[in-house]
């Protein structure tokens, strides 16, 4: 079964390579999605696969990279869509 969450890292996680980590993380797992920052500091993750994938990334997001300080990771379910990738925007 497939499933998507958008979540919201907050913390210090702009300027750490979080995206890049992240996209690695998913391709690794064999996701789909996309990392972007946002203009209040926040990275916003969409996340497409598997349920345990899917939930194995999540659990990621909470440690993050090295030099990342996490202090909320906030996610909805929200519709699968249709990407062959992770892509870093």
């Amino acid at each position: 079964m497939i499933v998507a969450r958008r979540c919201y890292v907050s913390g210090r996680v702009q300027g750490v390579f979080f995206r890049a980590t992240t996209q690695r993380q998913a391709r690794e797992l064999g996701l789909s999605g996309h990392a972007l920052n946002l203009p209040d500091g926040r990275v916003e993750v969409l996340i497409c696969g598997p349920v345990d994938a899917v939930r194995a990334l999540v659990n990621w997001l909470w440690e993050g990279p090295d030099g990342a300080r996490v202090t909320a990771v906030e996610c909805d379910d929200v519709e699968p869509v249709d990407q062959e990738d992770f892509r870093v925007g």
